[in-house]
């Protein structure tokens, strides 16, 4: 198997802070894998430590055939890494944007370089417009065109959709896939189920542990949640109650409905059937998503840094 990154026992911290614990991870050279999971899991810290931008404490393992330890200089200069926040000029167009990160990586075609991004990414028409004054999924697309300047082969996404709407997402997406397809690794991390469900492959932090990984078929079975949708009567209003039921695990809002989960299907669908029966409430039998598997991830996994 040609792995992009083939990682073991990786692991950060700072000052006290375990903020990534025995990380053992592999991604195919073209994949695109995503990362989820709460705010200060250690997503963003492992995907830095992968790609060379952030030494690991200890460990081994190898990132697009470099040593993650000690040849970080040598992954750096294939990565391209685009951070949530926009990192460009904002009082230079778009063109000069492009052309100045060409000039900062020593780019001997950069004009032929920025020509290129230009066409492929749809900017164009619009090169000679102000970064300042482009809408967030413009600026966006900017980002990744400068990320791809130096024709990288592994890509670090960081939350790059946050505050996109929906059209923006989609075409970002499309262009991820297609980047995908040419042969690059990336590595993405994001609080969106539909765009997680989009990644060839899955992993789980949860304060510095990797609590699951796979494709998202595989995350959903390997937590074997038993889940019902309940409906009717403005349901939402029973959710505390079904809480209670000793058999429940989790019971989530999805607009009118609840889905309500857990691991002992022979005791809970009677309960849920009887809970339904008194309450005028409809009950049908549901698949678990992959939103009801990581609030169940999150649910179990402990916050080190609480009393």
């Amino acid at each position: 198997m040609n792995y992009a990154i083939d990682v073991h026992g990786i692991n950060k911290r700072f000052g006290d802070k375990h903020v990534v614990r025995d990380l053992a991870l592999q991604v195919k050279q073209g994949e695109i894998f995503g990362f989820l999971g709460p705010n200060g899991s250690g997503k963003t810290t492992s995907i830095r430590m992968l790609c060379g931008l952030l030494t690991p404490d200890s460990g081994s393992g190898t990132c697009l055939g470099f040593d993650v330890l000690n040849e970080s200089d040598d992954i750096k200069k294939q990565v391209g890494y685009m951070t949530q926040r926009f990192s460009l000029w904002e009082d230079l167009t778009i063109g000069e944007n492009l052309d100045f990160v060409a000039r900062m990586f020593g780019m001997q075609d950069r004009k032929q370089a920025v020509a290129k991004a230009l066409d492929e990414l749809g900017l164009k028409a619009r090169k000679d417009q102000l970064a300042g004054t482009l809408s967030g999924g413009w600026k966006q697309r900017l980002s990744l065109a400068s990320c791809l300047l130096h024709r990288p082969r592994l890509l670090l996404l960081d939350e790059p959709t946050a505050g996109v709407d929906p059209k923006a997402r989609r075409d970002f997406w499309e262009d991820i896939h297609r980047l995908s397809e040419a042969g690059i690794t990336i590595l993405v991390s994001t609080h969106y189920m539909d765009e997680a469900e989009r990644c060839h492959r899955l992993a789980y932090l949860a304060y510095g542990n990797l609590l699951a990984s796979g494709t998202s078929k595989d995350i959903i079975a390997s937590q074997q949640l038993s889940t019902w949708s309940i409906n009717g009567g403005n349901a939402h209003r029973f959710a505390a109650a079904l809480q209670q039921l000793p058999m429940v695990e989790q019971v989530t809002t999805f607009g009118l409905k609840l889905h309500v989960s857990g691991k002992q299907p022979e005791l809970l669908e009677p309960a849920l059937q009887k809970f339904a029966s008194s309450h005028n409430l409809q009950l049908e039998r549901s698949s678990p998503t992959l939103e009801d598997t990581f609030i169940h991830l999150m649910r179990e996994a402990h916050d080190q840094y609480e009393n």
